[in-house]
C-alpha cells in the first residue's frame, strides 16, 4: 500500500469508527443541542463524496457537509503523541496521533 492510500485508511476509520485518534467537537457545534449533535456525527461518519476537488491529495482529511441548516467543516491533523509537534510520519500510527475536529463553517 503506498503513503497516500495508507493515510487515507487510517483517516477514514477515525473518521467512520472513532478508533485510532481524537475527537473534537467544537462549542459552536455543542451548543446546537443533543439532536443536532448526533446529527452531525452521523453526517461527518458517513461522508464518502471524496473527489479531486475537496480531497486533491487523496488523504481524505477535510471535507465540508451540510447537515440542515449548518455547513460544517471536519478536518484530521497528524500530531506526535505528546501534541506538541506535528507527526513526522502520518503513516505510523504508532507515532502518530490523529485528531478530528469537527466544527461550524464560521468557527473556521
Amino acid at each position: 500500500m503506498d503513503k497516500i492510500s495508507r493515510i487515507a485508511e487510517l483517516n477514514d476509520q477515525l473518521r467512520r469508527d472513532f478508533i485510532g485518534g481524537k475527537v473534537l467537537i467544537t462549542p459552536g457545534i455543542q451548543a446546537l443541542g443533543s439532536d443536532a449533535v448526533g446529527e452531525i456525527i452521523s453526517a461527518v461518519r458517513a461522508f464518502s463524496a471524496f473527489t479531486t476537488d475537496n480531497d486533491p491529495y487523496g488523504e481524505h482529511d477535510c471535507a465540508v457537509v451540510d447537515v440542515g441548516d449548518h455547513r460544517v467543516i471536519w478536518k484530521i491533523d497528524y500530531y506526535d503523541l505528546s501534541m506538541a509537534y506535528g507527526s513526522d510520519d502520518p503513516t505510523n500510527s504508532e507515532a502518530t496521533l490523529r485528531l478530528l475536529t469537527i466544527m461550524l463553517a464560521d468557527e473556521w
